[in-house]
């Protein structure tokens, strides 16, 4: 299936907010492939795709990853909505024929990163942060970041942006943007 045929289907699966900020991610995620030297293809598939599970209500996504016998941790049965990344694998490689590892762990881990993650699994959770369609306060400076540094300065800018915001709203941070965070900064120390 070529991306315009998926960008068919994910148009007729998404609300039309939802769907525009896909585009809004895919095209911001092929000006980052072409800046960090990331395959551009992947990078405009798996940010196409990258909410492809949120067609489900918030509230049928812990039953659609049980479905799929995907693994929920206690976290994501608080906040539910953090399913929709690694159910995005499953609808990708079921509805859009995706069976690229490196794209489906992109599309996995956009919501809360993860351990080991690679250039094109970062630039996919950026572009999901950056696109032209957010707003929100201290988006200008992570925008320009982008643009002028290395990709894991902004990784962590963007990941204590994100930390930032959930602390506010008095959640749960999910180990796993821990674990990225954490990975990036004990790799600098080596």
């Amino acid at each position: 299936m070529d991306i315009n045929q998926m960008q068919t289907i994910l148009q007729s699966n998404l609300k039309p907010n939802r769907y525009a900020h896909c585009l809004g991610v895919m095209d911001t995620a092929i000006i980052l492939a072409k800046r960090f030297g990331v395959d551009e293809e992947q990078a405009a598939i798996a940010g196409l795709l990258h909410d492809c599970a949120r067609e489900f209500a918030t509230e049928d996504l812990i039953a659609e990853c049980e479905k799929r016998h995907l693994y929920i941790t206690d976290i994501d049965r608080q906040l539910p909505i953090l399913m929709h990344a690694p159910l995005g694998t499953a609808i990708a490689k079921e509805k859009y024929d995706v069976h690229d590892t490196a794209i489906l762990k992109a599309i996995a881990s956009h919501t809360v990163g993860g351990a080991n993650m690679s250039k094109l699994d970062k630039i996919v959770y950026l572009a999901d942060m950056i696109e032209p369609h957010r707003k929100f306060e201290g988006l200008d400076k992570l925008r320009n970041q982008a643009m002028t540094q290395d990709l894991d300065t902004v990784m962590i800018s963007a990941f204590d942006q994100s930390i930032l915001f959930i602390m506010r709203k008095g959640h749960t941070i999910h180990p796993y943007t821990v674990a990225a965070r954490n990975e990036i900064l004990l790799q600098r120390e080596l």
